[in-house]
């Protein structure tokens, strides 16, 4: 006979992921057993492997979930009705506020990504891959051009939009809704001062 599902399943689920995520950032994800997570999950190490059969399962759910969720939020945000400029700065501010509260998952996935099976690494990084496309094209838009015939300089430039971006937790730490959007509008600021830049180059 088949197992009942509670009813309160995916609220533990979810207790269980950011519990998890906090533990891979700050113990490593390599030095984290079951048991230090489950204790750190509040529950029995029974019961969490109720939820996952291995460290790598987990791993893999805190990553898929989070990653999933941030491709979805970005690349569905509706930029109909913004000019060129205004499209980069409500992405800009959307990215930077979808971080917030997800420090310890955003540190995961720069640190222990690498620890999952390959083909698991191929899910989440098409994840990141249609983010990144997205922003690039946005980025693109607002080049007069000057990316039409480079595509190198097109993607380091929307690299550099998440440099400014992925480390802002590090010296920021807590920042709220408000700081956050006003960061976001500095980078993007910056972001269109050096575009502009390339454009009018002799």
């Amino acid at each position: 006979m088949a197992r009942t599902i509670a009813k309160d399943y995916e609220q533990k689920r979810v207790h269980i992921l950011k519990s998890a995520a906090r533990v891979f950032a700050e113990q490593g994800y390599d030095r984290a057993s079951m048991s230090v997570l489950a204790k750190e999950c509040g529950i029995s190490k029974a019961n969490i492997y109720h939820y996952y059969d291995s460290k790598d399962a987990l791993l893999f759910d805190v990553l898929d979930s989070y990653l999933k969720e941030l491709r979805n939020r970005i690349c569905e945000i509706d930029l109909s009705g913004l000019d060129i400029k205004a499209q980069l700065r409500l992405v800009v501010r959307e990215i930077l506020l979808a971080y917030q509260g997800a420090d310890h998952e955003h540190r995961v996935q720069s640190t222990a990504m690498q620890a999952l099976p390959e083909q698991q690494q191929k899910v989440l990084r098409g994840y990141q891959r249609d983010l990144v496309n997205f922003v690039s094209e946005v980025v693109a838009a607002n080049g007069d051009g000057v990316f039409d015939t480079d595509p190198v300089r097109l993607r380091e430039t929307t690299m550099s939009v998440f440099g400014m971006l992925n480390w802002y937790y590090m010296w920021q730490t807590g920042a709220d809704a408000d700081a956050r959007e006003r960061y976001a509008d500095l980078a993007t600021d910056l972001v269109l001062g050096g575009v502009h830049g390339l454009s009018i180059k002799p």
